[in-house]
């Protein structure tokens, strides 16, 4: 004898469509009921605790202990616990161990901030942000300038000097370089000899007997070896660049694709010449900043 199982009831909302169509009435989860009672109760304990509910023009203050903190300009003040106030805090604090930071990295030697793991890192954190306010316009945010007319920082060829004294000297005291122009004291022909010359200097290809003509024009009568030393490798008190090595800072002759062009770029900056004028930021930085910037920078070209 076969019996069959008794369907459960099911229950509806009473109402029906088209005759048969229905609602059902099922009851929610226990475990959302459960997770909406609490979600409640944290709303309820967060009202009490925390600023929330608005009363005339003002609002309940909560029952956090209040926040005292030092404003950037000295000025002590307490509040109310309130993001804002735990904002102003939080800047306090860390103003104070900036403070702390910046008060060893003025006492310690650039060498010693680099054997210092945890000094050096400070040092290139707060310098990016330095460097990029006042040094990224004219040197780019990489440090690699722009050709022509601000030097690349990344290279390891420093017109001044890449000493640690040399650069926080270059950063605070400024640098003018200058380079004549010869258009009204060589020739083209001579200026197109000499061009010559500092081409080869640097394994570039040149015409043979006009390097000949144009070296006895670099340290004769064109007084090139003057600046540029009868080595051609720059001399570094006075900002004159190293003709040897294939670095170049105003002549885009890198960027030449044939050697006419390489040529006319470098005739073009003997006949007309150029002048540069980098800032100084003594006054407008502080010392430990312009430090902060001069260890950056070193490290950026590999500083001698």
């Amino acid at each position: 004898m076969s019996s069959e199982k008794s369907k459960p009831t099911v229950q509806t909302t009473g109402h029906a469509w088209d005759g048969d169509l229905q609602e059902f009435n099922n009851p929610l989860p226990t475990w959302w009921l459960w997770t909406f009672y609490a979600t409640v109760v944290f709303a309820i304990i967060y009202w009490v605790l925390y600023p929330a509910w608005p009363v005339g023009g003002s609002y309940t203050k909560g029952m956090m202990n209040d926040i005292t903190y030092t404003t950037a300009d000295g000025k002590t003040k307490t509040t109310h616990w309130n993001t804002r106030a735990l904002l102003l805090k939080e800047m306090q604090i860390a103003r104070e161990e900036q403070a702390e930071y910046l008060k060893d990295i003025n006492a310690l030697s650039f060498e010693q901030i680099r054997s210092k793991p945890e000094k050096s890192a400070f040092a290139n954190s707060m310098a990016k942000v330095l460097f990029a306010d006042n040094c990224a316009a004219c040197h780019q945010s990489g440090g690699d300038g722009v050709m022509g007319r601000y030097p690349n920082l990344l290279d390891d060829a420093w017109l001044w000097g890449g000493s640690f004294d040399k650069i926080q000297e270059t950063i605070a005291n400024g640098r003018t370089g200058s380079m004549p122009g010869f258009k009204a004291s060589l020739s083209t022909k001579q200026i197109s000899d000499v061009s010559d010359y500092v081409l080869s200097l640097s394994g570039n290809e040149a015409d043979a007997a006009a390097v000949k003509r144009g070296q006895a024009i670099f340290s004769g009568q064109g007084g090139c070896a003057a600046c540029h030393g009868a080595d051609a490798k720059g001399q570094d008190f006075m900002g004159s660049a190293n003709l040897t090595d294939k670095i170049w800072t105003i002549a885009d002759v890198s960027g030449a694709e044939t050697a006419a062009a390489k040529k006319e770029a470098v005739m073009n900056v003997v006949k007309n010449g150029k002048t540069r004028v980098m800032p100084a930021w003594k006054g407008r930085l502080s010392a430990t900043e312009i430090k902060i910037l001069t260890y950056y920078v070193h490290q950026l070209g590999g500083g001698k």
